[in-house]
């Protein structure tokens, strides 16, 4: 089977692989937020996001963009992109069912490396509304707030984006995405700037907001083919039903923006300022920038050499490849091509053939072989892939090395479940709502004996003690519900109660 890059264009402009220097810092300080209290940040790394902004609001406003310049268009416009988003799916799909290969993903192990690529980014999913919190009462925000509570599952650990994206890298093995390099970090950095920022970006925001909550095409053909692959393509699959121009994410954004636009104020200046913040969506590593950019051999190459620099001097002298010790071969991770060439033509490597019949692969593969857990999931598919893909030159291999392929049966499901059923059950019902002491009281006594031990549980706990006033729970709970504590049992608790009482 041949593969068949993403031929449209997606993101608009012409820099979407633009990166700001330092991005990977301010993205580790602010999730880490090293600050003055819960879900603040110091003054240094709050100048140093908000400098980070201005710089990538610089990038950005060089970029081409298809959002019309007047506001009144945004529907229309929004409509129009569905719809073709919409139609190129299905022509996609009936390609496909006439035998067209896969358009995304050559192989498994190209399939993870945007699931690791994109990890700084999809681990703080939703984060840049988190700033919008303290204006929970102002109508006009309320859907950009109900997003916020929906990305993080409503409280409810199954449908919480980052947990769910979380599993799918653990599921997969894909342990080492933290040393990403900046370009990487650049749309974590922003969304996570714009998070503490809010109050005097608010333009911004919505902007960035509007972009984001649109349904790409990539989207439901990276769900279509993670599924071929043997990998869980839930994360993916929820966005396309959870971002649609109808009713969802996407429509409640496009909501937002008009009823923000200023009647008596200056309209056009609020305007221009969430066009800018919809242009931050296209800096950075994106998705159909990541899946262009895999090489198998070059990455596999990139983790040999990364893990010679530990295992050179652990192999004994023994053994020689080519007339060479391994130990010789990996002191100059340089070399690490040849290496390979080397086990190739020594037969320790059957390139297009079954990986049980390559002497190197049962070296790591095997629970009592000596090179068992040297190489993290991801890592043991680049190998296993490379292996089965086809030599230069010689016939065309199997297109996908079984390495770890879970039942694909177990990844269909009747429909994602309604995480906000747990805050529904925290009222009394349409006629008789609950008081906010209740709402409090009821999700306080379904807290886990487990979760009930936790001290931050506790702490939640504690600040609500006799609260009655939804402002003054809000204002103790929203700590918990930043970037940085919301995937947590007591951010989950508290996300919880704070979706049922502004959903009150």
């Amino acid at each position: 089977m041949s593969f068949v890059p993403l031929q449209s264009a997606e993101r608009v402009g012409t820099a979407a692989t633009a990166s700001r220097a330092g991005a990977r810092r301010i993205y580790q300080a602010l999730i880490g937020e090293r600050g003055v209290g819960l879900g603040a940040i110091d003054e240094v790394t709050r100048s140093a996001s908000r400098a980070f902004l201005a710089a990538a609001l610089a990038d950005a406003a060089r970029l081409d963009s298809d959002i019309p310049d007047d506001p009144r268009l945004l529907a229309s416009w929004l409509a129009r992109r569905h719809q073709q988003t919409a139609s190129a799916y299905r022509r996609y799909l009936d390609e496909r069912h006439a035998g067209e290969p896969r358009r995304l993903f050559r192989n498994r192990s190209h399939a993870l490396h945007l699931i690791k690529s994109v990890a700084p980014t999809k681990l703080v999913d939703g984060c840049w509304l988190y700033g919008l919190l303290p204006r929970w009462s102002d109508a006009r925000l309320a859907p950009l707030i109900r997003i916020y509570l929906e990305e993080l599952g409503d409280g409810v650990a199954e449908q919480h984006h980052v947990l769910l994206y979380r599993k799918l890298l653990s599921a997969n093995g894909i342990d080492r995405w933290h040393d990403l390099g900046d370009e990487h970090h650049v749309q974590g950095a922003i969304q996570l700037s714009l998070a503490h920022h809010a109050a005097e970006l608010l333009p911004e925001v919505i902007g960035f907001n509007l972009g984001y909550e649109q349904l790409p095409l990539h989207l439901p053909i990276t769900a279509y083919e993670l599924n071929e692959l043997g990998v869980d393509p839930y994360y993916f699959s929820l966005h396309v039903t959870i971002d649609n121009a109808s009713t969802g994410h996407a429509h409640k954004s496009l909501q937002c923006a008009l009823e923000c636009l200023p009647r008596a104020g200056n309209a056009g200046d609020f305007y221009r300022r969430m066009v800018a913040g919809f242009k931050l969506n296209d800096l950075g590593m994106g998705t159909t920038e990541a899946i262009a950019s895999f090489d198998l051999e070059r990455e596999l190459i990139a983790v040999l050499a990364d893990k010679a620099g530990i295992g050179a001097q652990l192999h004994s002298d023994y053994c020689r490849i080519a007339g060479r010790t391994v130990a010789d071969w990996l002191a100059t991770p340089d070399g690490i091509p040849e290496f390979l060439h080397a086990l190739v033509s020594a037969g320790w490597i059957r390139r297009g053939a079954e990986l049980n019949e390559s002497r190197f692969w049962r070296l790591l593969d095997d629970e009592r072989a000596p090179m068992f857990g040297v190489f993290d999931g991801y890592e043991k598919q680049l190998i296993g892939d490379w292996i089965a893909d086809a030599p230069p030159g010689g016939s065309e291999g199997s297109d996908m090395a079984s390495v770890h392929r879970p039942n694909v049966n177990r990844f269909r499901r009747s429909g994602p479940a309604r995480a906000a059923q747990a805050c529904e059950d925290a009222r009394l019902g349409p006629d008789h709502p609950a008081s906010v002491g209740q709402v409090i009281r009821r999700q306080l006594a379904d807290v886990s004996a487990a979760d009930q031990a936790d001290d931050d549980v506790r702490s939640v706990a504690e600040r609500l003690t006799d609260v009655d006033e939804t402002a003054v729970a809000i204002d103790a709970l929203q700590g918990f519900l930043s970037p940085a504590n919301h995937s947590s049992p007591a951010g989950l608790l508290a996300t919880r109660i704070c979706s049922g009482l502004i959903g009150r």
